[in-house]
C-alpha cells in the first residue's frame, strides 16, 4: 500500500497482533518514518479517531503495510463559501443585517 499523510486507516490484526479484536484502531496518519525497518513494516505517527471522526489520542504505531486498510472518509466541513439562505445571505450576514440600527451600551456613532 502506498501511504501518505492524511490517510485514514483501519489498523487491525492483519497489521499487527497487538491490534486484534476490539483493540483495532481507526487512525489518521500525520507522519511516516523514512528509516528502514523490517521488510514490509513501517512506523506511523497519527491520531486515533473515535466514531465521529474526532481525534482522541496521538499514537505512534509499528505495523505491517500489507495489513493496513484505507478508509474513505467523507468531508464534514461545510461547502466552500458557506451555506446561504433563500435570501442569498450567509447565517452570519443575516445576523449582522438583523442587528442594523441597534445601539449597544458604550457604542458611539
Amino acid at each position: 500500500m502506498d501511504l501518505k499523510v492524511g490517510d485514514v486507516l483501519r489498523i487491525g490484526a492483519a497489521a499487527s497482533v497487538q491490534f486484534a479484536g476490539d483493540r483495532a484502531l481507526i487512525f489518521r496518519v500525520t507522519a511516516i518514518r523514512k528509516e528502514q525497518t523490517y521488510m514490509g513494516w513501517c512506523w506511523l505517527t497519527g491520531y486515533v479517531l473515535d466514531a465521529t471522526g474526532s481525534a482522541v489520542e496521538r499514537r505512534e504505531v509499528f505495523v505491517r503495510r500489507a495489513g493496513l486498510r484505507r478508509i474513505v472518509v467523507h468531508d464534514r466541513r461545510p461547502p466552500a463559501g458557506g451555506q446561504r439562505s433563500a435570501s442569498g445571505m450567509t447565517p452570519a450576514g443575516a445576523r449582522m443585517e438583523g442587528n442594523r440600527g441597534v445601539r449597544h451600551p458604550g457604542q458611539t456613532r
